[in-house]
């Protein structure tokens, strides 16, 4: 078990198809978080937002709640920068990679693969044929919101650079949207738009840094659960956007495996 815990996860007996519903009988018997924080300041958020996790022999389970007045989306188009508008994400921390997904309130994901360059040499546990720096959309990364003067190419994580794999698709995901009220239309009062995601354990071996799949009772993961809100005050949107999550770190800088959220997977 890890020193300090965020979330205990808990372990159900069967699968569930998902359809973007959170308030159905099989999250009533999730324990659902407190509201998220500010990401940087770790105050109360401008809109609550809440997560839970399951888990089955098969797969990972999450949900999102998300508070939102005026639901709004626009991005169609799959890997596209879906962080230029509102979003819920979650990130997976693997040791040497981690994993990203985002979702906005279309049900259109963004998903990237990263590896610390330096590990990237390990290739028996990163093998070409999925991780082949010579592929469409493999960039190279130095985090958010730090690249300035000497820091600019490498960042200023004590690892430096990652390699980003852009077209990395995440074996059987699946994630659903549903939304409690309408969207793009500023004339409606909306209350909240809801996220589920779905993964199989196997799909997560490149992540898995030893751990068993799936885990074992007492075994523990850093996710990171977020969100982001475009912004616009006095006709300019505030650069970066607002941002809350489960654990703040206190920077609008989600690329910090080390300060996200440790999540506990108990029986």
């Amino acid at each position: 078990m890890a020193d300090f815990v965020d979330y205990v996860a808990k372990k159900i007996a069967s699968d569930f198809e998902i359809d973007g519903k959170v308030d159905k009988e099989v999250w009533k018997s999730a324990k659902w978080s407190a509201p998220f924080v500010d990401m940087v300041s770790g105050e109360q958020a401008d809109y609550q937002t809440r997560s839970a996790i399951l888990w089955s022999a098969e797969r990972l389970y999450i949900a999102m709640r998300a508070e939102e007045p005026n639901i709004q989306a626009e991005i169609t188009e799959r890997d596209s920068l879906i962080f230029l508008e509102n979003d819920l994400e979650l990130f997976i921390d693997g040791g040497d990679a981690y994993y990203e997904l985002e979702v906005n309130a279309r049900n259109t994901i963004y998903e990237v693969f990263f590896i610390w360059r330096e590990a990237l040499k390990n290739r028996e546990r990163f093998p070409l044929e999925t991780f082949d720096l010579n592929a469409p959309d493999v960039y190279t990364f130095a985090g958010d919101y730090d690249r300035t003067g000497p820091s600019f190419w490498i960042g200023t994580h004590p690892r430096g650079v990652r390699w980003a794999f852009k077209g990395f698709d995440m074996p059987g995901l699946e994630t659903a949207v549903t939304l409690q009220g309408s969207l793009n239309d500023p004339s409606s009062k909306d209350e909240s738009w809801s996220l589920e995601i779905a993964i199989p354990w196997q799909s997560l071996k490149f992540l898995a840094n030893g751990r068993q799949l799936p885990p074992v009772s007492g075994d523990s993961w850093r996710l990171f659960l977020g969100r982001f809100d475009k912004k616009i005050v006095d006709g300019k949107e505030i650069s970066p956007h607002p941002a809350s999550a489960l654990r703040a770190h206190g920077v609008y800088d989600t690329h910090l495996p080390e300060e996200w959220s440790v999540i506990e997977f108990v029986e």
